[in-house]
């Protein structure tokens, strides 16, 4: 019992931290990209903390689960009480922060006026090469749909009074040295996010069966923790099974293969079922199979 209230202090504390620290840099990634936008949008500084903290709270609950199952390894508790009381409390905060943050959404902020980056003669351009189209704003973020230059591959300079119709400029060039993985990660991330706010404003039942289905399978993922004899090999292995979950839960629901399940299952099954069952049919079978490991290890322990 003393074991179990010390993983249930961890696991809140892990949660806590880990939602707190991504809340604060999410938010200020989405306030550079916000501010490097042309023409400058108005926005509100409640708007973006609420799309951090959605992004913060996926990230939250995979960071946390990892954690706590690599803890319950660590400090020798009992894998089903520990998954058991891991599940509980990771629905728990998942559902207390949702339920917080769409409270947050109906509050009417004030909006903030964009910043103005770089004067006059200011290029715009995302290429990675010189052969790419860039533009010079004559009158700088001030005026950013004034008079500008347009340089054109292959072609001369060309100057234009006025951006026409809907025309959208490349954002404010700063510095991204960003890893791919880091990168895909991080989308990967705020897909899952989206899924999650999707599914709690389409009602308790829906967000229970997505979340509850999803934390069974990363909480059953824990025999992962103890796949080898070396902690942090186990923790590495335990890594890479939680990013194929959040890997293979945004590829299941990208169109395509929405309309690929729809056609298979006919009718016969909701869409909205497919992934939290799959989810579902998963963590059995990792749970029966981590039974029929420690059942095969009794024996050959009492056998000698």
């Amino acid at each position: 019992m003393k074991k179990l209230a010390k993983l249930a202090i961890f696991f809140s504390l892990t949660f806590i931290i880990i939602f707190a620290a991504a809340t604060g840099i999410r938010f200020l990634s989405l306030r550079v990209d916000w501010a490097k936008s042309l023409p400058a949008k108005p926005e509100t500084t409640l708007t973006l903390i609420l799309a951090a903290a959605h992004w913060a709270l996926s990230l939250s609950l995979f960071a946390s689960i990892l954690t706590a199952m690599n803890y319950t390894v660590r400090r020798l508790v009992n894998p089903a009480i520990a998954a058991a009381c891991v599940i509980v409390l990771s629905f728990i905060f998942s559902f207390g922060i949702s339920l917080a943050l769409q409270q947050w959404q109906a509050v009417p902020p004030a909006k903030v006026s964009g910043v103005n980056l770089g004067g006059r003669g200011l290029i715009l351009s995302n290429a990675s090469s010189r052969s790419e189209t860039a533009i010079v704003l004559l009158n700088g973020t001030l005026e950013p749909l004034g008079p500008r230059i347009t340089s054109l591959p292959g072609e001369p300079l060309t100057y234009q009074r006025a951006a026409g119709g809907n025309f959208d400029l490349p954002s404010v060039p700063f510095r991204n040295d960003t890893p791919w993985f880091l990168e895909s990660i991080a989308k990967d991330i705020r897909l899952n996010a989206e899924t999650f706010r999707n599914k709690f404003t389409e009602g308790f039942f829906s967000f229970f069966i997505y979340a509850g289905s999803l934390i069974f399978l990363l909480c059953s993922l824990g025999y992962a923790s103890k796949f080898s004899v070396w902690p942090l090999a186990n923790l590495f292995i335990a890594t890479l099974a939680f990013r194929g979950i959040l890997a293979f839960n945004t590829f299941f629901n990208t169109p395509e293969m929405q309309i690929i399940t729809s056609a298979f299952l006919n009718n016969k099954l909701p869409v909205a079922l497919a992934l939290p069952l799959m989810f579902l049919g998963f963590g059995i079978l990792l749970n029966v199979y981590s039974f029929l490991v420690f059942a095969a290890k009794r024996r050959s322990d009492d056998e000698l």
